[in-house]
């Protein structure tokens, strides 16, 4: 039998899960709403500078009006910032916590500048997993549509949530156990160096056309760097995506009064936000996290700007899909790989599939995914 713990937080009950499953297919027309109504040149630049995305078809208007959209588009994944639920606030289960674990999107046109966007979301399942993190854990999968002002399709997409046991995790989880009392990551000058060299030496495709022709399976992206992670980098992600429970005074009580289960005292004795896990290191490790660490739609937004850096102006995002394989707790840092691995023509689109993976400084697989890119094609 495990060892007995004391209780902090809710559990994962039968009744709370059988609730929760009378919403699956339900339209959801009660929740907060989104960060971003519309695609203003300031909210594009905020999240695109929030995932460190410098591509001036996102934020420079004169570069912009000369490529074949006539203007700035948003990065793929701005949407994250125009939905509340696919960046991972769910319903039910009261005081137990959830991770955002992953995504798949199905882009049809770009998001334009001054665009507003519309959402239709539902429940679309749940999924009781046994994990090494926390144990027992509830996949909650949730199923978002994104229109234009216009009634035109934008795009679509599942994401997910993982529910765990915080008091599970914590004392009883294997994932992380390796980490404890594992010294923090300190790096030199010369460590330093060879990050910031990937920084340096980062192509923004833009205006050459990656010609469809041209594109050979088996070939390699670039590698690209994020990190090292630092609190204040995730502070920079939350200002551009809006993050999901960061409330101030009246707004934060009407909040935290509302959802009982939602708040959590600090060491001032206050009822505050559970997503202090990504600033808060004492509260990371009450929920069995090695740290406070990096959002979830954040490295889902590191991959697709991994690939629009690839396939330029003249390319478009059609698919992408990631799953989170461990926390990047602060002190850690990322590389991205991609290889193309398929080319085909379906219905005249000159389509390229691309596989992605990213490993932290000591090697471990920390996101999986990849993409469906479309090319202009030589005539």
């Amino acid at each position: 039998m495990p060892p007995e713990t004391d209780q902090l937080f809710p559990k994962i009950t039968q009744r709370g899960l059988d609730e929760l499953r009378q919403r699956i297919g339900v339209p959801i027309t009660d929740t907060l709403e989104p960060w971003c109504h519309e695609a203003t040149r300031d909210n594009i630049r905020h999240y695109a500078h929030g995932i460190g995305d410098d591509n001036p078809l996102w934020c420079d208007p004169a570069y912009a009006a000369r490529t074949r959209y006539r203007g700035i588009i948003a990065p793929p994944s701005f949407l994250f910032a125009c939905s509340r639920i696919i960046s991972g606030y769910v319903g039910g289960l009261a005081g137990v916590h959830a991770m955002w674990a992953g995504a798949e999107w199905t882009w049809h046109q770009p998001v334009r500048r001054n665009d507003e966007v519309l959402t239709e979301a539902w429940l679309k399942d749940l999924i009781e997993h046994e994990t090494r993190f926390a144990g027992r854990a509830v996949q909650q999968i949730y199923h978002v549509k994104f229109r234009n002002q216009r009634g035109e399709r934008l795009a679509e997409a599942d994401s997910w949530c993982f529910r765990t046991e915080r008091d599970q995790a914590r004392e009883l989880g294997t994932k992380y156990r390796d980490l404890k009392g594992k010294p923090p990551t300190r790096y030199s000058d010369e460590a330093l160096a060879e990050i910031y060299r990937l920084y340096a030496r980062e192509e923004v495709r833009g205006a050459t056309p990656r010609y469809w022709q041209e594109v050979t399976v088996g070939e390699t992206l670039p590698r690209m760097a994020k990190g090292p992670m630092t609190v204040t980098g995730f502070i920079a992600y939350a200002q551009g995506w809006g993050g999901l429970y960061i409330r101030a005074n009246k707004l934060a009580w009407k909040q935290i009064n509302r959802h009982s289960g939602l708040g959590i005292k600090n060491r001032f004795g206050i009822p505050d936000c559970p997503e202090r896990v990504h600033w808060e290191p004492e509260l990371a490790a009450a929920v069995g996290a090695p740290g406070a660490y990096d959002y979830g739609p954040e490295r889902c937004s590191w991959l697709t700007h991994h690939l629009t850096n690839w396939m330029g102006d003249d390319g478009f995002l059609r698919r992408a899909h990631c799953k989170i394989r461990r926390h990047n707790p602060e002190g850690d840092y990322l590389v991205i790989e991609g290889r193309v691995i398929g080319k085909r023509v379906e219905e005249g689109r000159h389509l390229v599939e691309i596989e992605q993976e990213a490993r932290n400084q000591d090697g471990e697989l920390s996101v999986v995914g990849g993409g469906v890119v479309e090319l202009p094609a030589r005539a």
